[in-house]
């Protein structure tokens, strides 16, 4: 199986934990106390969102974001 990849945006929540959505794969979110928790949150769910997609015969969506680089 091939190994799929996601743009993840992490965002400060107002409770000080880190939010972790995948805009690909719509309703996947979790959330850590430190940014690592908070990947390794998302991508478990993302793993079962998979999961779930595939058990109902569902298409997986491919990543869709276009990432870019501006000068700060």
């Amino acid at each position: 199986m091939d190994k799929l990849k996601y743009a993840v945006v992490l965002e400060q929540g107002e409770d000080g934990y880190i939010v972790a959505h995948v805009p690909s794969l719509r309703g996947v979110i979790s959330q850590g106390k430190t940014r690592q928790e908070a990947l390794d949150n998302v991508r478990e769910a993302v793993e079962l969102h998979l999961e779930m997609l595939r058990a109902h015969n569902e298409t997986i969506p491919q990543e869709d974001d276009v990432l870019i680089e501006v000068m700060g």
